[in-house]
């Protein structure tokens, strides 16, 4: 089948994939879901992997500029173990400036889900730019972003990899003992922003029961410790009927999964 392209600027024919029966179109399905359920299955062991990496300790100290004043790295974790810091571009000299950010990096600030679900995990993200704190106060307001966003103050984005082009840097912090767990950027960035996403380039995980991670690892009830964004309470239990209604809809998902392969 071959028809116009959506936008209509192309002037070419678009080449459609064929228009199939139920039963067809269902086969074609079936097929496609166990290349993806493969998909799935490498992407949970990368990330097993990526748990094992070595760590790299981080000696030098770094500042930061906050609303609340100046800032060290290691109160950028925010009394949490795990700290992931994308490096935005935002400044003078970035296209846009000073009105926008990188066109580019406010598509990944608008990926970002409520970094309530980050925190429950351990887990602070926070965006570092270069721009004065005024102006990142003023772009978050325009933009409807909430995330913490500070001013790096020295080679903080040299040393990791970051001053010429935007990354995703992960670290964990032992009491006063900082190191850098991860690094990505370029592509790997566009899977940033979901909160199964971060979590999984982070030395614990996602930290479930279901997870491949090394011994001594805190690892909890898969699903249990879920919760509205507004909600969660440090050390609380998990909540009885959440429990339940988790409990049901993995049930319901194993027989269904035992149903498809037999």
């Amino acid at each position: 089948m071959t028809a116009t392209a959506g936008n209509g600027k192309s002037g070419q024919a678009m080449q459609r994939p064929p228009v199939v029966s139920q039963e067809a179109w269902d086969a074609a399905h079936r097929q496609l879901l166990a290349k993806e359920k493969a998909h799935t299955r490498a992407r949970d062991a990368l990330a097993a992997e990526r748990r094992r990496m070595p760590w790299m300790a981080v000696e030098r100290r770094y500042a930061f500029e906050a609303p609340q004043g100046r800032l060290s790295l290691h109160d950028l974790f925010e009394g949490r173990h795990q700290l992931i810091v994308y490096r935005a571009f935002f400044e003078p000299g970035v296209f846009g400036w000073p009105e926008h950010a990188c066109r580019g990096c406010s598509m990944v600030a608008d990926q970002v889900a409520h970094v309530a679900h980050l925190n429950a995990r351990d887990t602070t993200l926070v965006f570092a730019s270069r721009a004065p704190q005024a102006d990142i106060a003023r772009l978050k307001e325009q933009m409807g972003w909430t995330m913490p966003w500070v001013t790096i103050t020295d080679d903080f984005d040299k040393d990791f990899g970051v001053d010429e082009w935007h990354g995703t840097n992960v670290f964990y912090r032992d009491g006063e003992r900082i190191f850098r767990t991860y690094f990505v950027n370029n592509r790997g960035d566009e899977q940033m922003g979901g909160t199964w996403n971060y979590l999984d380039i982070t030395p614990l995980g996602r930290q479930e029961v279901w997870e491949d991670s090394p011994a001594g690892y805190p690892q909890t009830a898969t699903y249990k410790w879920w919760n509205w964004h507004d909600s969660y309470v440090a050390d609380a239990e998990p909540d009885k009927k959440w429990v339940e209604v988790s409990d049901a809809g993995e049930a319901a998902f194993r027989e269904e999964s035992a149903k498809a392969r037999s």
